[in-house]
């Protein structure tokens, strides 16, 4: 978003369901609010959807029927292929937002993509992270959200863009751990839904929130070595994000049909998430690389089981064990 003489131009990068959802949202918003310009643009990778291109169809039915079916975008807003990087292309007074819930690899561990971001472009970025299931968002169902943001004018900025009644936002200055949540919440996830295959029971999963918690928050300690606010786990990215997904989210789904099925990861990757990608067990690998290089294995055992399970052929039925052995305090 290019910070320049109003009307500040808005682009969407990415058109899967939290991306269209979003769409929609910023799609009406801009009719409204004169700072901003009134046409949106985004830009997806080309696909073909029953004969016909994935962009033709959103430009000229205005609905993402991949990943977003049933919810209408609005009509000012479009799609460009993403053919090549766009790093070098955005001006360096720009500013962006980043709804990623991931982590990457880094020379020293974990990197949070809002950093890669960062380096890649050179402009300040934003984290939004909450309890946004992307259909119940584009049904316009109440929710909360949180954006973190190093300079907080800029994320209060974003909240203008985003926020409506039934999307409401706080602005923290906490961004990193805002960040993390978002992608820490995914092992716990994990985690939850090998419970529900094993039938374990609704104190169980609340057993595996609680703990699952307390190591996101030591995790998070360690990572932003030691500036973290505990509070920050009181809004929408953190405690919030937490009980919606392992309720209702994608990681706890497949989680549970690893158990049923016997299947792996890869397969039921295939067979059940429509060409979205699982973030859980790809995070716990990025998350058990970093304890296992500090030696801190043993002080975080359900971020540590759920890899082992996901990858090393641990049994399943040791999600229980490394609940009962599970430390008080971290």
């Amino acid at each position: 978003m290019a910070l320049s003489a109003a009307p500040l131009k808005v682009c969407i990068v990415g058109s899967g369901n939290w991306g269209s959802a979003v769409a929609k949202i910023i799609g009406n918003n801009v009719k409204k609010l004169q700072k901003f310009a009134s046409t949106v643009k985004m830009w997806v990778f080309e696909e073909n959807i029953n004969g016909k291109k994935l962009t033709d169809i959103i430009n000229n039915e205005h609905e993402n029927v991949k990943y977003l079916p049933g919810y209408k975008l609005p009509d000012n807003v479009f799609i460009h292929k993403v053919c090549d990087e766009i790093t070098g292309r955005i001006p360096k007074n720009a500013l962006g937002i980043t709804l990623i819930k991931g982590i990457d690899e880094g020379p020293e561990g974990l990197k949070l993509i809002s950093d890669i971001i960062r380096e890649k472009m050179g402009i300040d970025i934003s984290v939004l992270m909450g309890a946004n299931i992307a259909n119940e968002v584009a049904a316009e169902k109440f929710c909360e959200t949180t954006i973190g943001s190093k300079i907080l004018e800029n994320g209060l900025l974003f909240k203008e863009l985003l926020q409506t009644p039934n999307f409401r936002i706080t602005v923290v200055d906490d961004a990193d751990t805002v960040e993390l949540c978002g992608a820490l919440k995914n092992i716990v996830a994990v985690g939850a839904g090998f419970c529900d295959g094993l039938c374990c029971g609704d104190n169980t999963k609340a057993a595996v929130i609680r703990l699952g918690l307390m190591e996101m928050i030591a995790f998070a300690r360690i990572f932003c070595k030691g500036q973290v606010s505990t509070a920050t786990f009181l809004e929408s990215c953190g405690v919030a994000d937490l009980i919606t997904t392992c309720y209702g989210g994608r990681n706890r789904r497949v989680a549970e049909a690893f158990v049923k099925t016997g299947k792996s990861i890869e397969e039921l990757e295939q067979e059940m998430l429509n060409g979205q990608k699982l973030q859980g067990p790809q995070t716990s690998a990025e998350v058990y690389r970093i304890l296992k290089q500090k030696g801190m294995l043993e002080k975080f055992p359900l971020f540590t089981a759920v890899y082992q399970i996901c990858y090393e052929g641990k049994p399943v039925r040791e999600m229980i064990s490394c609940l009962q052995s599970h430390p008080e305090h971290i």
